[in-house]
């Protein structure tokens, strides 16, 4: 008969049910300084609580040998703005540990084009601008704006941005191009991890007026024709570049890795270090750096 294999047991990080707490039982942690409170996002959570009430509930960890008694590991923005609404109470989530990490840190922020999707399948849903816009804490313009984001935008640039996060403006700015340039930019900015609005600018800047959609004119401010020529040449070259360290990446990263590891079992032979060690000193010191790097790693 076979031995049935023994399967490790998965702990709960929570307790099975959520508790209604009254905010005076709850101990935060830290304090929040006055330019969290100025915050853009301190805004935000205000208004969507308003809006539509809170969301996601804190995370708390019942406080050892003192009853009734809890210690706030997320949240501290949320229970801050609740005393300041007047309310006495909040639903939380117990944890049955305490993990010395930041919550909020293991959490993806929603990219742009994610937003965008969201904000247009609420509209389709009837969700009003006005009431969109006051659970975000923005005007109306800018609701009307994010639903008019991707428009001029062509399939494969959203693809490829759409886990990104990449500033409005600079989809403004890929607007003006057509849409295989538009692809070639948001593959550079892909490589330099940039998408700032000035990257997107110089990229735009530096593209032939071929490449631009119809009506559209290069601003190069305070820059002559043979300097707006020599950055399209320039750029060109750039993009060629990309593409062939993009073709030659997978062989060269290959290759380092069996030259590391080469080195790493050079360097473990006894006999080799102190061949080394009396011959080549400066050689088994850069033999060791590697070594220690790819330990790092």
């Amino acid at each position: 008969m076979s031995k049935v294999p023994n399967i490790p047991r998965v702990l709960l990080g929570f307790e099975m049910t959520s508790l209604r707490i009254p905010i005076a039982q709850i101990e935060p942690l830290r304090i929040l300084t006055p330019s969290i409170r100025k915050s853009i996002k301190f805004g935000q959570i205000v208004a969507s609580i308003a809006e539509v009430g809170l969301i996601e509930p804190p995370v708390v960890i019942r406080k050892i040998g003192v009853p009734d008694t809890y210690q706030l590991l997320d949240g501290h923005v949320r229970i801050e703005i609740l005393k300041e609404r007047g309310d006495t109470d909040v639903v939380c989530l117990i944890a049955t540990e305490d993990e010395a990490v930041t919550y909020n840190k293991r959490i993806s922020r929603m990219a742009t084009v994610q937003e965008h999707k969201m904000i247009l399948n609420a509209v389709k849903r009837g969700v009003p601008e006005e009431r969109l816009a006051r659970a975000l804490n923005v005007n109306i313009r800018s609701i009307r704006n994010k639903q008019r984001l991707l428009d001029g935008i062509c399939d494969e640039v959203v693809k490829l941005l759409q886990d990104r996060h990449v500033p409005i403006n600079t989809f403004r700015e890929l607007k003006r191009l057509r849409p295989m340039r538009q692809i070639a930019v948001a593959d550079t900015m892909i490589a330099l991890n940039r998408f700032s609005m000035s990257c997107a600018k110089s990229l735009v800047a530096s593209s032939p007026q071929s490449d631009l959609v119809s009506g559209e004119r290069k601003s190069g401010k305070g820059l002559t024709d043979e300097q707006l020529e020599r950055m399209e040449r320039e750029s060109a070259n750039l993009d060629r570049e990309f593409k062939l360290i993009e073709q030659e990446y997978g062989t060269d990263h290959l290759d380092l890795v069996l030259a590391t590891g080469y080195l790493c079992r050079l360097i473990d032979n006894v006999r080799v270090v102190h061949h080394l060690a009396k011959f080549h000193p400066e050689v088994l010191a850069e033999f060791q750096k590697i070594a220690q790097l790819r330990t790092a790693a």
